[in-house]
């Protein structure tokens, strides 16, 4: 691929990208959005991050692991149970973190 046409195809993919994300911005403001659907749209995302999360939590390598071994499980878990509790953002994601690498050195 010569050096034009890879710069052509970066700039398209870029033009492409903006486009993408520009025609909903442009919609929504001209439109008003039902309050149910401003309500729903509340949550999306909390479920893409429980979409992204928790398949790693249950199954870490492929397989599902509902156990004390798996370490991943239990470090989401006491994330979880400190996000809960104290709100606090980086406070959940280090006990998070340390609770992982423990089991993981445990076992």
């Amino acid at each position: 691929m010569s050096t034009t046409a890879l710069v052509l195809t970066v700039l398209a993919m870029g033009l492409v990208t903006y486009l993408i994300r520009l025609v909903p911005i442009a919609l929504f403001t001209r439109l008003k959005m039902p309050v149910w659907a401003q309500q729903t749209m509340r949550y999306v995302p909390t479920a893409v991050l429980a979409a992204l999360i928790v398949p790693e939590l249950l199954r870490p390598g492929g397989n599902l692991d509902i156990s004390l071994g798996n370490a991943r499980l239990l470090g989401g878990v006491i994330a979880i149970v400190v996000a809960w509790r104290t709100r606090n953002v980086l406070l959940t994601v280090v006990v998070g973190m340390v609770v992982l690498w423990a089991v993981q050195a445990l076992f």
